[in-house]
């Protein structure tokens, strides 16, 4: 199984340089860039700048607001610059925040990803083929590159592209037009991958001949952990507030509403209304923390993730240590999460 690292969205551009040092240095498969405060292509070209091996994946950039040639550009010299090492994950956004935040207009986000990572690989192939540039749909129109800005062919292994999903419409778009999924941190527990998941993925697969199970799958899935059991007691309430932030999110409510607590994402969202930030946790109860998120000490970690993921998944998420002085212990965690035999 890879295992993938994460980053803070306020680790800093000068810091992400260390960071993705240290991050190979654990032995790490990639890092997941993210995109809030700071470009992710940015940050992606920092990370890949200063090691050798890891791989190195936006998740997410946000698609809509960018030009599909923009992206295309910026990850065809991501992957040739490090030698293949750059993945393209893409995301939508909600639509408040690319109407209020950029200022874009929304349109019926899975057509429009779709229509968006076929214009990507229309755009990739003239550049790598030098075939002339026709593609046209719904919400894109290309029709020229002329022989001045099409960059050439590329020599090392092109950009995948990975889609987020939670809602079927989207994971059904990634089993037919994307390399991988990662799933959101809220729609990440066994049950959502069996159920919802992996039988969407299997429709889109078959919608366009792919093989099955041929679209890789990174669980997104939080895990409360730590040394200690007492440092897993500690985690375990830093994940219960951060729950209650993420499903105040109605977006995010596919496995509250599995799990037949709908009502408990429409109370979170009633108390963010009255802005009563510091009593949203008050509202998830054990009951949900042990249903959602797997937990267990860093010794016990490698089995929980098997247990769990080890059927369903292609690659996990892990965070590092606070504390770099436990990297080398946390170093053997990792080592034992590869370890786990691959899905299929």
């Amino acid at each position: 199984m890879r295992v993938y690292a994460g980053m803070s969205d306020r680790v800093s551009l000068r810091d992400t340089i260390a960071y993705a040092q240290r991050v190979e240095a654990l032995g790490y498969n990639g890092l997941h860039v993210p995109e809030t405060v700071h470009d992710g292509l940015a940050a992606s070209l920092l990370a890949l700048e200063h090691t050798t091996a890891l791989t190195v994946r936006t998740s997410v950039i946000v698609a809509f607001p960018r030009s599909p040639m923009l992206t295309a550009y910026a990850a065809w010299d991501l992957a040739a610059f490090s030698s293949g090492r750059f993945q393209l994950g893409l995301g939508t956004q909600i639509k408040p925040n690319i109407e209020g935040r950029y200022s874009v207009p929304w349109t019926e986000p899975v057509t429009r990803m779709r229509d968006y990572v076929g214009a990507l690989r229309a755009i990739w192939r003239s550049f790598q083929e030098g075939v002339p540039l026709a593609y046209e749909t719904t919400n894109y129109r290309f029709s020229r590159l002329q022989p001045f800005f099409n960059p050439g062919p590329l020599n090392v292994t092109p950009p995948t592209i990975w889609l987020g999903g939670v809602n079927e419409g989207m994971v059904r778009l990634a089993g037919s037009h994307a390399d991988g999924i990662v799933t959101h941190p809220t729609n990440s527990n066994p049950r959502y991958l069996r159920e919802i998941c992996l039988p969407a993925l299997r429709e889109g697969e078959a919608l366009t001949g792919r093989a099955r199970d041929s679209v890789e799958i990174v669980s997104g899935s939080q895990y409360i952990t730590g040394p200690t059991a007492a440092d897993v007691d500690r985690n375990r309430e830093h994940h219960r507030r951060l729950l209650a932030f993420l499903y105040s999110t109605p977006a995010y409510r596919r496995t509250l509403t599995l799990h037949g607590w709908e009502d408990l994402g429409e109370r979170l969202q009633t108390i963010t209304r009255t802005q009563q930030w510091d009593t949203l946790h008050q509202h998830v109860t054990d009951e949900v923390i042990d249903a959602l998120v797997p937990q267990g000490t860093w010794d016990q970690l490698p089995e929980v993730i098997a247990q769990c993921f080890g059927d369903l998944a292609d690659g996990v998420i892990l965070t590092l240590p606070e504390d770099p002085a436990n990297d080398a212990r946390f170093r053997e965690v990792i080592a034992a999460v590869q370890a786990i035999p691959p899905r299929h």
